[in-house]
C-alpha cells in the first residue's frame, strides 16, 4: 500500500520510520517532510495547510492511507476534506480536533463530564480577566485558548505578572488569534506525565507513558519551547495511576466526545499532572506529541499501520498493542537562541554514525537539503534518541550519541531525565 504522512517535524520522521517497518507498505510520501523523512519517503513540496493540493496529490497517486501528524491541519479540518473526497485518513475530524483546538472547549467538556482537572474560568474580555485576577490565588496559570505551538501557557507568581500576561495574550496578541479567548486556571503541583492513546470512536488503547521537558534551559529555566527532550516510561506512572486514569479520565473523555456528537478517531494525547489529590488533566492534544513520539514509537512492537486502520474502521478492540520492556530518552539538539532568534543553514555532520548502532536514532525536526548537504532549518534541529534496559542506561546512551553530531550553533539541555536517573 501507499502511505502519505503530512508534516515536517521530528514527529513525522518518527512516524515515517515506524510506518516503513510495516510489511503492508510499499511506498511512503511525506508532505512536506524534511531531510530525515527523505530516508524512508519521497518528500513532496506541499504544505500541511494546503488541503486541496494534498487531496489532489492523494487522488493522483492512489494513496491508500494518509496520516496527519500536525495540529494545525487537524484543527483546520483536513480530515474532513480527505473524507469528503472518499480517501482513507487517520486523524480526528474538525469537530473532534477542537479537543486540542480550544482549551476553553476542553475545560468545559471536563467540567460537564466530571473528568478531573484544575478549577478554571474562561474569558473573552481582557477587562473581565484582569478583574478576576484581583481575587485569585497565586501562582496561577494563563492559557491562550487556541493553538500556540506549545508555547501559549504562562505561569504567573504575582498579580502584576498575571496582569501583564493577560495584556500580552489578549491585547498584544503575543500568540495571535489563539489569544482571542483565554483560560485562567489554578496552578497544580506534582509530576507531569504524558500518555498517548489510540482511539477508534469507542475503544481507547494507551501507549507507554512519557515525560517532556518544555523549558529551554537546564533546571527547567528559561522560556517554554515545543519540547527540549523526553523520556519513556515515567517511573511515576504506576499501575495504580493507570487504573485511576482508565476509569476516570481516558474512557470518560472518549465517551464524552461521542455524547457531544464529536466522535473522536485518531490520537488523544493526555497531559497529566499527578497531584497530591490524584491525577488531573493538564491538557489534551489531538495528535502524536513531539518529541514524545520519538521515545514512544521506538518502544512499540505492534505494526502501526494495523493500528491506524483499526482506528479508522472502529475495530481497535481487536488489535493487540505491545511495547518493549525497556526505556528510551530523546535529547533535542537545537539552534542556540531558540525559541526566540536563531540562525539556520549550517551543515550537519556525523549523521551516518547512527546507521552503525542498534537502538540509536536521530529524528530530524528542522533540517533540509542544500544540494547534497543536510543543513539546519529550524529551532529544534534533531531529536537524538537511544534505548536502554532502564532510564539511566537510555539517558547515558542518548547523551553519548549527541556527541556524534555537530553543527554550528548546536545547543542542548544537559539534564533531560536527570532527576529520574538519580532517583
Amino acid at each position: 500500500m501507499k502511505v502519505l504522512i503530512v508534516g515536517s517535524g521530528g514527529r513525522e520522521h518518527a512516524i515515517a520510520w515506524k510506518v516503513a517497518q510495516s510489511e503492508k507498505v510499499d511506498k511512503i510520501y511525506c508532505a512536506p517532510g524534511n531531510a530525515g523523512c527523505a530516508e524512508y519517503a519521497e518528500c513532496v513540496p506541499i504544505g500541511a495547510m494546503e488541503f486541496d493540493k494534498l487531496v489532489a496529490f492523494a487522488k493522483e497517486n492512489e494513496i491508500d492511507l494518509t496520516v496527519i501528524g500536525m495540529d494545525d491541519p487537524l484543527v483546520g479540518g483536513v480530515v474532513d476534506a480527505f473524507e469528503q473526497a472518499g480517501l482513507r485518513v487517520f486523524g480526528p475530524r474538525k469537530n473532534a480536533a477542537i479537543l486540542e483546538g480550544s482549551k476553553a472547549f476542553s475545560k468545559d467538556l471536563m467540567k460537564k463530564y466530571n473528568i478531573p482537572t484544575a478549577t478554571y474560568e474562561n474569558f473573552d474580555d481582557a477587562d473581565a480577566a484582569l478583574a478576576y485576577l484581583e481575587t485569585a490565588r497565586f501562582p496561577i496559570v494563563l492559557k491562550a485558548d487556541g493553538l500556540a505551538l506549545g508555547k501559549g501557557v504562562l505561569i504567573c507568581n504575582t498579580l502584576e505578572e498575571a496582569k501583564d500576561g493577560v495584556r500580552s495574550i489578549m491585547l498584544d496578541k503575543q500568540f495571535g488569534t489563539a489569544g482571542n479567548r483565554m483560560v485562567i486556571e489554578e496552578f497544580m503541583t506534582g509530576r507531569e506525565v504524558s500518555v498517548l492513546s489510540f482511539v477508534d470512536g469507542n475503544t481507547i488503547k494507551t501507549m507507554t507513558s512519557a515525560q517532556d521537558h518544555k523549558r529551554a534551559k537546564d533546571g527547567d529555566q528559561g522560556l517554554n519551547t515545543g519540547g527540549m527532550g523526553t523520556f519513556s516510561p515515567s517511573p511515576f506512572y504506576t499501575d495504580e495511576v493507570d487504573e485511576f486514569c482508565k476509569k476516570y479520565i481516558y474512557q470518560p473523555t472518549v465517551d464524552a466526545m461521542k455524547a457531544e456528537g464529536r466522535e473522536f478517531k485518531g490520537i488523544i494525547f493526555f497531559g497529566l499532572m499527578l497531584t497530591p489529590n490524584g491525577p488531573r488533566v493538564l491538557e489534551y492534544n489531538a495528535r502524536f506529541g513531539d518529541p514524545e513520539t520519538q521515545v514512544v514509537l521506538p518502544r512499540m512492537k505492534s505494526d502501526i499501520v494495523d493500528v491506524f486502520e483499526a482506528c479508522i474502521d472502529g475495530t481497535l478492540d481487536q488489535v493487540e498493542l505491545e511495547f518493549e520492556d525497556n526505556a528510551a530518552v530523546c535529547v533535542v539538539l537545537a539552534s542556540d537562541g531558540y525559541p526566540l532568534k536563531y540562525e539556520k543553514g549550517f551543515p550537519i555532520e556525523g549523521l551516518e554514525e547512527f546507521q552503525k548502532h542498534e537502538g540509536y536514532y536521530c529524528f530530524h525536526a528542522g533540517t533540509k537539503f542544500d544540494g547534497e548537504t543536510i543543513v539546519t532549518n529550524g529551532g529544534r534541529v534533531l531529536g537524538v534518541t537511544a534505548k536502554g534496559k532502564d532510564l539511566k542506561e537510555a539517558r547515558a546512551n542518548a547523551y553519548a550519541a549527541t556527541e556524534w553530531v555537530s553543527f554550528a550553533n548546536k545547543y542542548k539541555r544537559n539534564d533531560i531525565g536527570k532527576a529520574i536517573d538519580e532517583s
